[in-house]
């Protein structure tokens, strides 16, 4: 049995002529003919049957139909994977990333990707890492990039991009600046503006404050990261966002910034998929693009 005879079987389950299968496949009418008598010789069993000028298939025929289905596609799959690895010409890549990577990592990666690889597509849903993860489980992106505390599931393979940490944020003029090091009882004293709920670095601050024993009821509550910025920037408020996310205002002094003291918690950016899916050529290069 060779993949041309499984071929053969699904295109006249299609077209019932051997003509048009023929044609489909490039061969001559009498080789078709030939292929479908051999493998009827090799199964044992008549497969085919001629009914009012079309060629049908017998019942042994439909149940090898089901199997040859499968194996051509996954044939046709493996080929395209495999070619992909080499020229990437053309194709689609379907990222989800969080609101950092995507925001300060992947722009620069994607512009040099998408000069080495202009016939290459590329789709991003900016969401927040437990939706990206939820996303890869169901196969709904080829990769993940997400700024996230580690983390373990049976079916994702992570790798290590980069590492980065949360810091507290404020203006210039906030009695914070006074100090080196971040100063608790002054921040227990402050007003903040924090990240969306279903944020992993509003999930991350809400641990860090309650194990130092800071918290306020009034805080001001936003879902993007340069709105908390322009925020803090006022000068009333305290915020805790990534450092990456960050360090261009306090380069140019728009703002402060201060580690977190007594932390263990530690974020890491990570490229993730489903080992479920095919690892394909497109997926791998990108994937080079972080070095």
């Amino acid at each position: 049995m060779n993949l041309i005879k499984l071929q053969i079987v699904e295109l006249l389950d299609r077209h019932h002529k051997i003509t048009a299968v023929a044609d489909e496949l490039g061969l001559k009418q009498p080789t078709v003919t030939f292929h479908m008598k051999s493998l009827e010789k090799e199964m044992g069993v008549a497969l085919f049957e001629s009914r009012g000028g079309k060629v049908m298939l017998k019942e042994p025929g439909k149940a090898l139909l089901h199997y040859a289905i499968k194996i051509n596609a996954l044939a046709a799959e493996s080929r395209r994977v495999v070619q992909e690895f080499g020229a990437l010409e053309r194709g689609n890549l379907r990222i989800g990333a969080s609101y950092v990577p995507a925001t300060y990592l992947l722009p620069s990666i994607i512009n040099e990707f998408s000069r080495a690889y202009p016939g290459v597509s590329i789709s991003i849903a900016v969401k927040p890492s437990p939706v990206i993860r939820e996303m890869l489980i169901n196969h709904e992106i080829d990769l993940g990039i997400m700024l996230t505390e580690p983390f373990e599931h049976p079916s994702l393979v992570k790798g290590l991009v980069d590492e980065d940490e949360m810091v507290a944020i404020f203006a210039p003029n906030h009695p914070l600046a006074d100090y080196e090091e971040l100063h608790i009882d002054t921040l227990r004293q402050s007003r903040f503006v924090l990240h969306g709920s279903e944020s992993s670095t509003r999930q991350l601050s809400d641990r860090w404050m309650s194990s130092v024993g800071v918290w306020s009821e009034q805080y001001m509550e936003l879902d993007s990261p340069e709105a908390i910025k322009k925020s803090v920037m006022l000068g009333e408020y305290v915020s805790f966002l990534s450092k990456m996310a960050v360090e261009e205002e306090v380069q140019q002094g728009l703002l402060h910034m201060r580690p977190l003291p007594n932390t263990p918690f530690h974020r890491y950016i990570y490229y993730v998929y489903n080992s479920q899916r095919h690892y394909s050529g497109l997926i791998h290069q990108f994937v080079k693009s972080f070095g």
